[in-house]
């Protein structure tokens, strides 16, 4: 069936670094700014853009990523959270055009074509004047069907620049300018060694989305934007409506602050339905655990950053080794890996973590595993199987770390068939009812993992393991 979705528009650009990020921001917070309701989306995995995102908006940022989801997935998920907002804004990933394959099926521009998107393009204009001409000419000549339905200039030099650019557009090309943002210390996020800084470490960043929102509702004509996001065409879904989730029989765990951030928001949608109550506890500040988890999750993050003062709250590194070692479930990915190791090593530093893993997180200066990676299952998989086998599994990696010195002959979940996880073509490591890789789970689709754990929980409490 045909639905018409809120007013959307999706932000891309020429190619990555252009700045699109910062303007997604703004605008989003602009946008809400004026009482409107804003849902922002990612495309791609993605952890700390939909941060900063959610956080302009003041609504839960949702990934829309063609990896992990089938197209038919990624619909219904743009229905289901959209369905109340004034306005969606949707923030691609690299250029418009970029993909992974020769026909761009996972590109900005295909996700555009699935949501009936017109698109905003942001493009750099440092450096630039006439030649923004055959830019966008060859842009909207390479896919005819894509609809770029204006742009905003970013990194303006000046009035003059601005008056210049405005001029060629108009003249060569007629697509609608519906902003001149200018070079600006204002118009900039953080960044360090994955990206930018996350906005749940960032201790400005209120402050700093206050920033982009004044500066982009100054330079943004905010009434045009609005009208072009409402001139949209209806899209075909079988729309989604989850059932209530059940009276929660199961209390896990969620480690969530400065060190550990990384998470989906519809997987702990995912883990509410299959009865568990979130418990979010801080790593940096909880003197322990509490004692009636019957699991526990710890995502991504940069626990490389806060070493030292996760090093300094030794009560509660000791109290998670050793409920895990007396048999509480325990799921960790990249940065939780890391948490439970012997030490982070960074910066010829090393510091104590909780010692469940036989072996130290050791930092270097490039990635150690980036990108898409697929792993198929082995025996010491320790969760109930999917009635299908062990079949390929999507998911996602980008690390510095690497684990290092390990001991004895660990069990390992994953055979790698793409990417890197810990090494020697393994990932997730297995330490009792502990299971911990590198890569990055999505509960949908082939990698059901939120359901799965659940389980696993009950099992190992009702001593049915």
């Amino acid at each position: 069936m045909s639905f018409r979705a809120a007013p959307r528009l999706l932000i891309s650009a020429a190619h990555k670094s252009s700045g699109k990020t910062t303007i997604s921001v703004g605008l989003a917070a602009a946008l809400a700014a004026r009482g409107l309701a804003v849902q922002p989306f990612k495309k791609g995995p993605d952890y700390i853009d939909p941060q900063w995102l959610g956080a302009a908006a003041g609504r839960q940022c949702r990934n829309l990523d063609f990896h992990t989801q089938p197209p038919k997935h990624i619909t219904q998920l743009f229905e289901s959270t959209s369905r109340d907002a004034d306005i969606s804004v949707i923030e691609g990933n690299k250029g418009l055009f970029d993909g992974v394959d020769l026909e761009g099926s996972n590109s900005t521009a295909s996700l555009a074509h699935w949501l009936e998107a017109p698109v905003v393009l942001v493009v750099d204009t440092s450096g630039m004047t006439r030649g923004i001409a055959p830019l966008l000419l060859g842009y909207r000549s390479f896919d005819t069907r894509l609809r770029i339905a204006g742009i905003i200039l970013n990194k303006v030099g000046g009035p003059r620049h601005e008056k210049k650019l405005r001029e060629v557009v108009q003249h060569y090309t007629g697509i609608p300018v519906l902003g001149a943002v200018q070079r600006a210390g204002a118009m900039r996020i953080m960044e360090r060694h994955l990206g930018l800084v996350p906005a749940n470490e960032a201790h400005e960043a209120q402050a700093a989305i206050a920033s982009l929102r004044d500066h982009v509702a100054a330079s943004v004509d905010l009434d045009a934007v609005m009208e072009l996001a409402r001139d949209t065409l209806p899209i075909e879904v079988s729309p989604h409506r989850a059932p209530p989730a059940p009276p929660p029989d199961l209390r896990i765990g969620v480690v969530r602050d400065a060190a550990f951030g990384f998470y989906y928001a519809d997987d702990f949608d995912v883990l509410r339905q299959a009865g568990a109550q979130l418990v979010f506890v801080d790593s940096l500040r909880d003197p322990k655990l509490p004692d009636d988890l019957d699991g526990l999750f710890i995502g991504g993050g940069f626990p490389e950053t806060q070493a030292e003062a996760l090093e300094a709250n030794a009560g509660f590194r000791a109290d998670l080794a050793a409920k895990a070692r007396a048999g509480m479930p325990v799921y960790a990915e990249c940065g939780g890996l890391m948490f439970l190791s012997r030490s982070i090593i960074w910066n010829g530093q090393s510091r104590q973590m909780c010692g469940l893993i036989p072996g130290d997180a050791v930092m270097h200066p490039r990635p150690q595993g980036r990108g898409y990676v697929r792993l198929r299952e082995t025996t010491d998989f320790p969760w109930p199987r999917l009635e299908s086998g062990p079949g390929i599994t999507p998911a996602h990696e980008f690390h510095h770390s690497r684990l290092e010195n390990l001991e004895g002959e660990p069990r390992f979940a994953y055979e790698v068939v793409r990417g890197a996880g810990i090494g020697q073509h393994r990932d997730g490591i297995v330490v009792g009812n502990s299971l911990a890789n590198y890569a990055h789970m999505r509960s949908v689709g082939a990698s059901p993992w939120a359901p799965r754990f659940a389980e696993f929980c009950r099992h190992v409490r009702d001593g049915r393991r």
